[in-house]
């Protein structure tokens, strides 16, 4: 089994790092066919050094030592399945350190990131963690998207006492595991209240089906929320399947779905399940529009299901064609340094970096104790994803918007606000 990855180390300054040997050239780390070989000393799944660069800066120039430096530590899905998730957060989280560094940096340092690539695997996301805090010594981690990585991340963060903030893992049961560990984005029971609120109030529904993934903390943790609001306003989930992460046939469930006659199937997975079961509940006849939640936002959603998933539901953290200028200038950088359109997780991830910076800037020190209650303190934060204050549990409490896919571009439909 291939191991985790160093997929990239960014700093965001103006000149490369002159402490860091530079790898001879090879394999990529997010490229097919293995990593690198590792070094003397390491096992054939430790990490290994990938270049270090300065996106967009000359070459030749001075050297800036460890001590001119703080690191940063990422933990995303840069390969498999769920690669999209980790590209776009990654991406946020290199133009706000960009825009950092360029006015100044954190206490007259420059601010660097050191990336690993978990696959998607929670074992990965727990080895990648221990590697950043233990070895790469870094002050903050960044990461992850997916709630069970995140949750085999943070015991490690707590007990190291590194703060972590994850940009978009929703499961209550992450920031839970400690006062070290902080979010960005909204939380499952939010979430699964405003889609069972949208199903209800906008769309009138009364009977819905549940699909959902037995190996996703993040698919149950909505499930439960979902069934539990939508009964209370009065609304009947008809029938509940279950699938696993990496099944690719969903007729069964769904067949056992249609014949209830549901208004519509809650679908809390990923969009890549979810394309597939769009595609196949289309197959076998079923009309009803699927509904789900953040974890569908990516651009393969559509090219995954086609016509079959456009006229559905889900909600989300914030929607590209809000007018305010915070949003619009965010879209118009993206554009500039990716030449795309960002996403949510691109957005949580900016606003996650962005946090972490504000906080360092604001600490007496950089000891993981003096960021931590610096990062607890976050009031009133202007991200792009919405205003972020933390509340006592290092959630923040914000509104999500309801986007309906359409072919290539998602609507936006509605915001609903705690």
């Amino acid at each position: 089994m291939r191991g985790y990855s160093v997929a990239l180390i960014l700093t965001l300054g103006s000149l490369p790092l002159g402490c860091e040997k530079r790898s001879e050239p090879g394999p990529s780390a997010g490229a097919s066919g293995g990593t690198p070989t590792p070094p003397p000393g390491t096992s054939a799944s430790s990490p290994t050094p990938a270049d270090t660069k300065v996106p967009g800066s000359p070459s030749g120039g001075a050297a800036v030592s460890d001590s001119d430096v703080i690191l940063l530590g990422e933990v995303g899905s840069l390969t498999g399945s769920e690669a999209t998730f980790g590209i776009s957060t990654r991406d946020g989280i290199e133009l706000a350190l960009k825009e950092a560094n360029q006015a100044g940096g954190v206490k007259g340092k420059k601010v660097a990131v050191r990336v690993y690539d978990d696959q998607g695997k929670p074992e990965e996301a727990a080895n990648a963690v221990t590697r950043l805090i233990s070895q790469d010594r870094v002050k903050l981690i960044l990461g992850e998207v997916a709630s069970s990585n995140s949750l085999a991340m943070a015991p490690k963060c707590q007990s190291g006492q590194v703060p972590m903030i994850t940009p978009s893992s929703t499961n209550p049961k992450v920031t839970a595991v400690g006062d070290y560990i902080f979010r960005v984005c909204f939380i499952d029971p939010f979430q699964g209240f405003v889609m069972a609120k949208f199903a209800k109030e906008n769309l009138k529904f009364t009977r819905a089906a549940v699909l959902k993934d037995l190996k996703s903390a993040y698919s149950l943790g909505l499930t439960e929320v979902f069934t539990r609001k939508f009964t209370e306003m009065g609304g009947k989930i008809v029938a509940t399947e279950a699938y696993s992460k990496g099944d690719s046939d969903f007729r069964a469930q769904l067949t056992a779905i249609k014949g209830h006659k549901p208004d519509a199937i809650y679908v809390p997975g990923y969009y890549t399940d979810v394309g597939i079961v769009a595609r196949q509940a289309r197959e076998i006849g079923i009309k009803a529009p699927l509904l789900g939640g953040d974890g569908w936002d990516s651009e393969k959603l559509w090219e995954l299901g086609g016509s079959a998933i456009v006229g559905s539901y889900f909600s989300n953290h914030y929607s590209p064609d809000d007018p305010s200028p915070r949003v619009q200038s965010f879209l118009t950088k993206y554009k500039a340094a990716y030449g795309g359109i960002p996403d949510s997780l691109a957005a949580l991830g900016y606003d996650a970096a962005n946090v972490a910076i504000h906080a360092m800037q604001q600490a007496p020190d950089l000891s993981g104790p003096s960021i931590r209650a610096a990062i607890a303190q976050t009031k009133d934060f202007p991200g792009v994803a919405g205003t972020i204050t933390l509340d006592e549990n290092r959630n923040p409490v914000k509104p999500a918007v309801v986007l309906q896919v359409g072919s290539g571009k998602n609507k936006y439909i509605a915001t609903i606000s705690p």
